[in-house]
């Protein structure tokens, strides 16, 4: 079994050549792999409303359903949105492959398949995959109120913040779809206007607040990240500073402290000495009736986030 494979991996095999089915698994299961199998679009999408595969190979052309139809419904689930799909197809018009990509495919491959490249290509997206799994735990993390989408306009995926952020915005428990509604908007204009982007844009709600929403720019296929700001609220600082009664300078501090700074990181980027800071988190515990710098973290980051 290949040394790069998690024995764990599940592919879920799409193709209504029985041939192929048996080709393809054997090689798959001899490289490690668990496979899923499904001979049409719609037993597809059933196995994957069971179970998540880690990756999917799919059929372009199959009787009824076509694999373009099947990975664009596929993409439609939030649990399957993120695993890359391989089209397989023995075509390689252009049109075909634009289509593949436009349905949310990450890669194609050329029937007859070759093994050697299926799992070189497998282990590529594999990798990509959790890299951008992980970046996506560590911006939740980080309490990023981010929000990625597709050149339709439709979610890939939010951070927790991002999703509480609108739908207190537009007081509702869907904000984002209105949100994305705007953002799809706007990738029309600016696809009309060429090259003369506005990066920034407002979304204006009756009676509600404003949000304001950034472009950031392209992060993969078909996925473009947009970052979300509540327009004329408060700053960080400014909201630490009311619910603490904390000082401008002691606000600042404990927003960095927040963000995870030491005391020296904290000084040159305030222009304080370490002593300094030092006596500022001093008064900042007391305020906050905690003995430590883990403790002040987290009761900064559930005021700024709302948890």
């Amino acid at each position: 079994m290949s040394e790069t494979v998690n024995p764990r991996d599940i592919v879920l095999l799409v193709d209504d050549s029985p041939e192929a089915l048996g080709f393809l698994t054997e090689a798959l299961e001899q490289s490690g792999f668990s496979v899923l199998i499904a001979t049409s679009g719609n037993a597809a999408l059933n196995i994957a409303d069971r179970i998540t595969p880690d990756i999917i190979l799919l059929d372009a052309v199959m009787p009824g359903m076509d694999g373009f139809e099947t990975c664009a419904r596929l993409k439609i689930s939030a649990s399957v949105a993120q695993v890359p799909v391989i089209f397989m197809t023995g075509l390689t018009e252009t049109e075909h492959v634009v289509r593949a990509l436009e349905a949310g495919g990450v890669d194609y491959l050329t029937k007859p398949i070759n093994i050697d490249e299926l799992r070189a290509r497998i282990r590529v997206h594999l990798s990509n995959a959790r890299s951008a799994q992980s970046a996506r735990v560590a911006l939740d993390a980080a309490g990023r109120h981010l929000v990625a989408v597709r050149g339709d306009g439709t979610v890939r995926w939010s951070t927790p913040q991002a999703t509480r952020l609108v739908n207190a915005a537009t007081g509702t428990d869907d904000g984002l779809s209105v949100v994305t509604g705007r953002i799809s908007e706007w990738m029309q204009q600016q696809e009309r206007r060429g090259s003369a982007r506005e990066d920034t844009f407002t979304l204006h709600q009756a009676g509600q607040s404003s949000l304001q929403i950034s472009y950031l720019g392209a992060i993969g296929a078909n996925e473009y990240l947009f970052r979300l700001t509540a327009e004329n609220g408060m700053s960080d600082d400014e909201v630490l500073r009311q619910h603490f009664l904390l000082t401008q300078r002691e606000s600042e501090v404990l927003l960095w402290i927040a963000k995870g700074k030491s005391n020296r990181d904290i000084g040159e980027i305030l222009g304080l000495s370490s002593r300094t800071v030092t006596k500022h988190l001093e008064q900042i515990y007391v305020k906050l009736g905690v003995e430590n710098r883990a403790s002040a973290a987290v009761k900064a980051t559930q005021v700024l986030h709302g948890i």
